[in-house]
């Protein structure tokens, strides 16, 4: 009698239970029911949403360290970062919204970027980063609180009502968060759990055979 060897899957809308079938390149798996994507054989996925996460992270440091934007009032200026508005709101005693936008525009990106790295790059050279399984379950929880494209589209609203008043000087970190939007978002689209787990599997079980 021929042995099935193929995995189970549940469709993550529909609930499901189906078989995992082989893929060709590029190719994805659809549920019979509802038509959502299942799992999809990336080409290289590993390695690209690397690529685009380790970008992402320079970016990052550069969106922070430099102004956002600068204000001209006659012949004085100013300029202001993430970490300045952040303080800047914490000193007017709105305490509650910069704690929220330090969360999701500073902490919670920085830790997703980090952990990633983390995860990531042992993988690339065949190797399995301790707590590499609490990892993958902790980047569940908080990517959705990740909220770059919320602060880009604020300072975006802010600049449009602050060029009817004073002179607004975009600065490198607008840039910078743009870019880092974009990156982060072909992360998100590029990343596979699925291809993480066969890669820590694989590894697992030549480390058990050996």
């Amino acid at each position: 009698m021929e042995h099935h060897s193929a995995q189970l899957i549940a469709c993550h809308d529909c609930d499901l239970l189906q078989r995992e079938i082989p893929l060709k390149k590029g190719c994805t798996a659809s549920c019979r029911r509802c038509g959502a994507v299942l799992y999809r054989n990336a080409t290289d996925s590993i390695d690209r949403t690397l690529a685009f996460t380790l970008a992402a992270a320079v970016l990052f440091v550069i969106a922070n360290l430099f102004p956002i934007f600068a204000i001209e009032i006659q012949e004085s200026g100013s300029e202001i970062n993430l970490f300045g508005a952040v303080q800047s709101l914490w000193d007017k005693q709105m305490h509650s919204v910069s704690l929220l936008v330090f969360l999701t525009t500073i902490l919670i990106p920085a830790l997703e970027l980090i952990t990633m790295t983390y995860l990531l790059l042992p993988l690339k050279f065949r190797s399995v980063p301790a707590g590499s399984h609490l990892l993958l379950g902790m980047l569940k929880i908080v990517k959705p609180w990740g909220m770059i494209e919320v602060l880009m589209l604020g300072v975006l609203v802010s600049l449009v009502k602050l060029t009817s008043s004073f002179k607004v000087i975009p600065g490198i970190a607008l840039w910078s968060f743009a870019a880092l939007t974009l990156l982060l978002a072909a992360a998100a689209a590029t990343f596979s759990a699925r291809d993480v787990w066969e890669r820590m599997d694989s590894r697992s079980d030549r480390e058990v055979a050996a």
